[in-house]
């Protein structure tokens, strides 16, 4: 079964990029969708429109981070990004198996994605927000 899929917005005028081309990769991505979608609070949304360049622990080379989402309320301008919580923790030391390696370097990545975009949001006055299954309440 496939969580993959394509988002048609009710209100495309909110949508800042291709509203024809709205993905998103999880069931959790598709509930923020729909709720950014439909909330009056909203003024414009974009998911995956834009970027920001980290270095990355495992080869020290630039790459290209896109936040899942950016919002524009007229409070603020917030940048999220939906990760299980598991994934948002650093792993518990087991043994070296491949499972816990590849674990801990998505961990390390992540982190510096984070870091980055949250330097980001800090010089241009946005926040930066990770987004769990609790803050869904899932």
């Amino acid at each position: 079964m496939s969580y993959k899929g394509r988002f048609k917005p009710q209100n495309s005028k909110k949508y800042k990029g291709d509203p024809s081309n709205i993905i998103y990769r999880s069931t959790w991505e598709l509930r923020v969708m729909k709720y950014l979608d439909t909330q009056p609070k909203v003024e414009w949304w974009a998911s995956e429109e834009m970027f920001v360049r980290y270095r990355s622990p495992i080869d020290e080379k630039i790459h290209r981070y896109y936040p899942d989402f950016v919002v524009k309320t007229k409070e603020k301008t917030f940048m999220l990004e939906v990760k299980p919580f598991h994934q948002t923790q650093k792993p518990k030391q087991k043994r070296k198996t491949k499972k816990f390696l590849q674990e801990a370097a998505t961990y390390a990545v992540n982190q510096q994605k984070w870091r980055a975009a949250d330097m980001f949001c800090q010089e241009h006055g946005w926040l930066f927000k990770l987004v769990t299954e609790k803050d869904l309440g899932i």
